[in-house]
C-alpha cells in the first residue's frame, strides 16, 4: 500500500482582521499568545504564524518588543515552525510592517503579494458591541483605503530578508498575486520550493466557490510546476470547507483564530487547538498524515529553528 502523503497545517493565531471585541477566545496578551500557539503546535499544527498587539486595547503592532515578548518562549516549548507576518495592519508603512521579520530573522514569514482593497467593513453589519474606540472606526476605514503591496514594497522586503536565510509564505489573495510571484521567480529575487497559500473570501480578493479554489490551483499548477507547496486560506465560515477542498486536491492547510472565529455553525472557536483539531479530523477522514514540523522543514527547505535571532 502506497504511503500516506503528509499534509502541512499552519495555524494563525493572532492578526489584525478580527477584533479583540469579537471574541473573548482570540489572543491579545505576550501570554495568551504564547499559550496559544503552544497549544496549536500540540494539537497537530506543524507552522504557527504570528501578530503581536498592544496589550492594553489589542490594537494590532509590528513593535519587535513585543513579538520578543513570546516568540522565543514559544521556540523553548515546542518545535513548530514560527512564522511572522510581514502584513501588520493596511494603515502601517512597509518599513513598519517589515521590522519583526528583519531584526528576528524568523524561518519563515508571511509576505502579501499585491495590492488590494482589503475590505473588512461588512463586519460593522455583524457586531454591534464594541470594546475599544478603535475598533470600528478601523473596520469603517477599510471601505475607503486600499492594503498597499507593490513590486517595490514587494521587492524591499525580499531583499531585506535575502542575506539571512528566511524564506517565506506567499499570500496571494487573487489570480494577479500569483502572476505577481511569477514575476520575482523570474526575476531570480525567490526560488522554490515556494510556499504558496491562496487566500479566499476577503471581500476585495477571490471568492470562495469551489471554482475559484481550483482556477487558482490551476493558475499556480501551470506558473510553478513542481517547484511549489500549496496551501489554502479559507476567511470566515467557510474555512473548513475550503481546507477540505485543498487536502482533497493535494493541498496543505491554514486555519487559526486570525482567519475564522468560528468552529461551526454559530459556535466560537473556544481555541486555535480547537480548530487544528477539527481540520485534522477532516485529514484523518481522507486518510491523510499531517507533517511534523520538521517534516514541514525539509518540504520547505527552511533554515532550522537554531538559525533564527530570538
Amino acid at each position: 500500500m502506497p504511503k500516506s502523503r503528509k499534509v502541512i497545517i499552519t495555524c494563525a493565531v493572532t492578526g489584525s482582521i478580527h477584533t479583540p471585541s469579537m471574541s473573548p477566545h482570540l489572543p491579545v496578551t505576550a501570554k495568551e499568545i504564547e499559550e496559544a500557539a503552544v497549544g496549536a503546535v500540540e494539537a497537530g499544527a506543524a507552522i504557527v504564524h504570528l501578530h503581536a498587539r498592544d496589550p492594553i486595547d489589542g490594537r494590532p503592532s509590528q513593535d519587535v518588543a513585543l513579538f520578543r515578548e513570546f516568540v522565543g518562549n514559544i521556540k523553548q516549548r515546542t518545535n513548530g515552525v514560527i512564522n511572522l507576518t510581514t502584513g501588520g495592519a493596511q494603515t502601517m508603512t512597509v518599513e513598519e510592517r517589515l521590522q519583526p521579520a528583519l531584526q528576528l530573522k524568523p524561518e519563515l514569514a508571511s509576505l502579501n503579494m499585491g495590492s488590494m482593497n482589503f475590505a473588512l467593513h461588512p463586519m460593522l453589519a455583524k457586531y454591534k458591541d464594541f470594546k475599544h474606540a478603535w475598533e470600528p472606526q478601523y473596520l469603517e476605514s477599510t471601505r475607503d483605503s486600499v492594503f498597499r503591496n507593490t513590486f517595490k514594497d514587494i521587492e524591499y522586503i525580499l531583499r531585506s530578508c535575502a542575506d539571512h536565510g528566511t524564506r517565506f509564505e506567499f499570500e496571494c489573495y487573487d489570480t494577479a498575486h500569483l502572476y505577481n510571484l511569477a514575476h520575482f521567480v523570474d526575476r531570480g529575487l525567490v526560488k522554490g520550493p515556494l510556499f504558496v497559500q491562496t487566500v479566499f473570501g476577503i471581500l476585495g480578493g477571490i471568492g470562495t466557490h469551489a471554482d475559484d479554489v481550483a482556477h487558482m490551483k490551476r493558475t499556480a499548477d501551470r506558473l510553478f510546476g513542481d517547484q511549489y507547496i500549496w496551501s489554502v486560506l479559507g476567511a470566515g465560515r467557510l474555512q473548513m470547507p475550503i481546507a477540505a477542498q485543498s487536502a482533497a486536491a493535494g493541498g496543505n492547510v491554514r486555519v487559526g483564530l486570525e482567519d475564522s472565529l468560528w468552529d461551526g455553525p454559530g459556535q466560537l472557536a473556544a481555541s486555535n487547538a480547537a480548530q487544528v483539531r477539527r481540520v485534522r479530523s477532516i485529514l484523518d477522514g481522507l486518510s491523510l498524515e499531517i507533517a511534523t514540523p520538521d517534516e514541514a522543514r525539509d518540504m520547505l527547505a527552511l533554515k532550522g529553528q537554531g538559525n533564527v535571532a530570538f
